[in-house]
């Protein structure tokens, strides 16, 4: 069979479970020509268990990879470690990202945004979910936590765009990792002098064993926090939202029953992964599902494909609010596991309960192109407009429980 990768330009529109799951049929690993991005070819991993495999064994298949892939557009950055240096960076980092802080995050923050948001389009009758609500509200809750001016969310969205696609377009992303260093710095050294209790405080000051965080291994971490919490929890919720106004089985369970939301998130974690694909290298000749892979193999592994392995999910095609939750790679696995996560399920809850508790009435808008889920290394709808009876703006949102 031909396996090969879509040029990028169409990198936001391809559709590649097709593909995944033929190639899964021949063999869970492929080899894969040179990409533009590599000098030597690479070994496409496919299958769940596999996926499984690679991302928790950080001996035989690094992440020092991601800092040649991406340290020219973040830095130094976390990704990029492995063994005893990975372990110490993440504690440094990880106290941030505590249980304990969503309550806050989610009074002070996400309900608000959300509320905002949703309630400027509630007079409208009228609105696309992806430009008026998904793409604003996770990067303005990150600048939130973070410390960063929530009018100038939108700059860090287009920093956020071309950061992800350095790889792609070298010149844009070099040019908004350089900008968006040197408008974090003023803020850094104020939050030296003066901290005032928000995420950058924290990592400025934290402090592990005497050790803190390095300037460069700073800036590197808020370069991958500002993207990475924005561009997949964006993406992600958008997807859920086509889930549930596209299958009417889905829109029937959940409005009768909000605390099936929890399950929504999961399983579009699982149906459409926001982010489909992670790079590895092999430290020493190995083999997986019975194909030799030699030393010093970059290796991508597509959470995407495993998502969709019918060796892991009966009818894995389908959106099923009754599968087994907690078991997908929407976030990862291994060491790397996303130290975001809570935070992105908290943020898609309350994402999915605000549309349907703001906007009632809401269905896609028959005047419209039917929304669906696109993208190769991300996926999320590009639009999704809808309709909902109009009413005069009632403020914030919460979750109900149905």
């Amino acid at each position: 069979m031909e396996y090969r990768l879509p040029e990028f330009d169409d990198w936001e529109t391809a559709q590649p479970h097709a593909m995944w799951a033929e190639a899964r049929g021949h063999c869970p690993v492929v080899s894969v020509e040179p990409q533009p991005w590599e000098e030597t070819g690479s070994f496409h991993v496919l299958g769940h268990d596999d996926v499984g495999v690679v991302l928790r064994d950080p001996r035989t298949f690094s992440s020092t990879i991601n800092g040649d892939f991406m340290g020219p557009f973040m830095g130094d950055l976390i990704l990029a470690l492995d063994g005893e240096e990975h372990r110490d960076y993440r504690n440094l980092v990880a106290p941030a990202f505590r249980r304990s802080n969503l309550d806050r995050w989610r009074t002070e923050l996400i309900e608000p945004i959300v509320g905002r948001l949703l309630g400027a389009v509630q007079p409208v009758g009228r609105a696309d979910l992806v430009a008026d609500f998904t793409v604003h509200y996770p990067v303005q809750v990150i600048c939130g936590i973070v410390g960063v001016p929530l009018e100038d969310h939108e700059q860090f969205t287009t920093w956020a765009e071309q950061i992800n696609f350095g790889p792609l377009d070298p010149e844009a992303g070099m040019a908004a990792s350089a900008a968006m260093a040197e408008y974090l710095a003023p803020l850094v050294e104020a939050r030296r002098s003066a901290p005032t209790g928000d995420l950058l405080s924290e990592l400025v000051n934290a402090e592990v064993d005497g050790e803190r965080l390095s300037e460069e291994r700073l800036y590197g971490f808020l370069r991958l926090l500002l993207p990475a919490g924005a561009e997949t929890t964006y993406r992600a919720l958008g997807s859920a939202l086509v889930a549930l106004l596209t299958l009417p089985h889905v829109r029937e369970r959940v409005e009768a029953d909000r605390s099936l939301i929890p399950r929504l998130v999961e399983e579009t974690l699982r149906w459409e992964t926001s982010i489909t694909m992670v790079m590895r290298r092999t430290t020493v000749d190995t083999e997986l599902a019975g194909c030799p892979i030699p030393a010093g193999s970059p290796v991508t592994v597509l959470s995407g494909s495993a998502g969709r392995d019918p060796g892991r999910w009966p009818d894995p095609d389908d959106f099923d609010l009754d599968r087994e939750a907690g078991a997908h790679f929407g976030f990862g696995g291994g060491p790397h596991l996303c130290l975001g996560m809570h935070l992105a399920r908290l943020e898609m809850e309350v994402g999915v309960a605000a549309v349907l508790d703001m906007l009632p009435g809401v269905r896609l808008d028959g005047d419209a192109p039917a929304p669906e889920v696109s993208g190769y290394a991300f996926r999320g709808p590009a639009a999704l407009p809808v309709v909902f009876d109009a009413h005069p703006r009632r403020g914030d949102a919460t979750v109900s429980n149905g």
